[in-house]
């Protein structure tokens, strides 16, 4: 055998050899990577929890204002603080602090007496009759008591427009009532997975999954009752009632299970 053909011969041996070995640690990495693909799922059962509460609110929000108008803005302004401040003066009387009363708007906007046809032909034009000023204000108290009480004192006092009355929940009590919520809407959901598996020879030995569906709240509508008057009292206080509000939490929980 020539040095030639031992070379070819020993080159060839190297291509083999090293066709083997890779083909070798390929197969070896697909074998250690068919465990992962085929790796058994734990067995679950995802199960939703609802939780309800009936509250009273404690907190109430009531919009209120002045408008007033003139022929110049300057003087519809007077008016309107004036009116204001008297209205602001009243409210406080009753036991209101200034801390619970805040501006929710302020505008001037000039009035204008639209004449001749429109859209725009030869007799059209605008004539500024003046300005109408409009302050609003937001009274926000935990004394639902006064609802009434603070209405007829403003509207006695200069205010001319009441935009609406909303009771609601404090933070500090709708966080109370949320977490309440929670842990009972989670326990339901266990209470139903619990009674689905025991039938089937299973229990929950853990869980994998919580995820908060929805947390709704129904705003109570002040209720009007404009027949009712107190029998004992001079002036009849504007009666306003509220209903209690329902809060309802959703869950959804993935639990993890196995044989009993």
């Amino acid at each position: 055998m020539t040095n030639k053909t031992r070379t070819l011969v020993t080159i060839a041996a190297i291509v083999i050899l090293s066709i083997a070995i890779s083909t070798g640690m390929q197969t070896k990495a697909y074998a250690q990577q068919v465990p992962y693909y085929l790796q058994s799922q734990p067995n679950t059962i995802s199960v939703t929890g609802t939780a309800s509460e009936s509250v009273s609110p404690d907190l109430v929000s009531i919009q209120l204002g002045v408008d007033t108008q003139a022929k110049d803005a300057q003087d519809a302004m007077t008016q309107n603080a004036q009116a204001m401040n008297a209205t602001t003066g009243a409210i406080e009387n009753l036991g209101i602090t200034p801390s619970q009363i805040s501006t929710a708007s302020f505008t001037i906007d000039p009035i204008y007496n639209n004449t001749g046809t429109y859209p725009t032909y030869s007799g059209y034009g605008n004539e500024l009759l003046g300005y109408k000023v409009s302050n609003t204000l937001i009274i926000k108290t935990t004394q639902l008591n006064l609802v009434g009480s603070i209405l007829d004192a403003a509207v006695g006092a200069g205010a001319n427009r009441v935009d609406g009355v909303s009771f609601l929940l404090s933070p500090e009590k709708q966080q109370a009532v949320q977490d309440t919520l929670l842990d009972n809407a989670i326990l339901d959901a266990q209470s139903q997975a619990q009674k689905a598996l025991s039938p089937l020879g299973q229990k929950i030995t853990g869980v994998q999954t919580v995820t908060l569906l929805q947390s709704d709240m129904s705003p109570p509508r002040p209720m009007y009752n404009g027949g009712f008057m107190a029998a004992q009292a001079a002036v009849p206080v504007t009666p306003i009632f509220t209903s209690s509000q329902e809060i309802t939490t959703t869950v959804n929980v993935t639990f993890l299970i196995g044989p009993q």
